[in-house]
């Protein structure tokens, strides 16, 4: 499955775009609506692209009552990001939400001075509030975040989103001062790849569980290189800024490379073949 990841997408001004993959994934909603931090907020990099947004969203109830009803118009399963400052919140909100495919669980948002309860006490509150299938997003931040997977898993999750963006500093080169209003920010793009990939590996071999794979995705190879280390299904997130058609550019490139003839592609498509038999078991 091809989905967009958390916030680089908003399929209510391109609807034609967010049909473009297998499911969309909303913005992190939070209890109470977020205007999110000062501007400027946005920053590239030669290295990626920093964001400091901060969670702005329209609550809960604005979203129940206004956004969701317009998102299922779309005619596309809905994950649905959920956040907020304490297990409560998150389960609150889980408890709220039905006839979705999936809710994602945003533990790990470097852009919010708020700390949030553990990730597991999180994910078991959640999983009293919902049989709905929940996936927790974790950052490779953490020193062991193997640990963090399989204490996830032990409190219900069904999967894993790996990884969110790294904490990261730009600054104007006239002034040395941070671009950013807040100062630091969420890194994303071509250089969280090697840490993304590094993180699949290490939690697949830890939990077994589905994983949404993501960071730096760009080309139906990287994407073939997330599901070699365990992904079943891929996001596309900074990408989409720069070319807003890439979900049918890597689903092209990816069929081509998986019926490529070589080694690298017969054992990826038989990892894909595994993946799906274990999601569907």
């Amino acid at each position: 499955m091809l989905l967009n990841a958390s916030g680089c997408l908003d399929a209510l001004v391109a609807p034609e775009v967010a049909r473009q993959f297998d499911g969309f994934v909303t913005k992190t909603i939070t209890p109470l609506p977020r205007d999110g931090n000062a501007p400027p907020r946005i920053a590239e990099t030669g290295h990626g692209m920093l964001n400091a947004i901060g969670l702005a969203n329209p609550g809960r109830e604005g979203f129940l009552d206004d956004h969701l009803p317009r998102l299922r118009e779309l005619g596309i399963p809905l994950w649905i990001s959920v956040g907020g400052f304490c297990a409560q919140d998150y389960a609150d909100t889980c408890g709220v939400l039905e006839d979705v495919e999936a809710i994602e669980l945003n533990l790990s948002c470097p852009n919010v001075d708020e700390a949030a309860d553990s990730a597991a006490a999180i994910v078991s509150a959640c999983r009293a509030a919902t049989t709905v299938p929940l996936y927790a997003k974790l950052s490779a931040a953490h020193p062991d975040v193997a640990s963090v997977a399989r204490a996830v898993a032990d409190a219900g999750a069904d999967g894993l989103s790996l990884v969110n963006t790294l904490r990261g500093l730009a600054l104007d080169p006239t002034t040395l001062q941070p671009v950013l209003a807040r100062g630091t920010g969420g890194l994303s793009g071509p250089s969280l790849k090697p840490v993304a990939l590094a993180a699949v590996h290490a939690c697949y071999a830890a939990t077994q569980l589905p994983i949404v794979g993501m960071g730096g995705v760009a080309t139906g190879q990287d994407a073939l290189e997330f599901v070699a280390c365990g992904a079943l299904h891929v996001a596309l997130g900074t990408v989409l800024f720069s070319d807003p058609n890439a979900a049918l550019r890597v689903r092209e490139e990816l069929a081509v490379v998986q019926t490529g003839d070589n080694h690298a592609a017969a054992h990826t498509s038989g990892k894909m073949l595994e993946l799906s038999a274990k999601a569907v078991a």
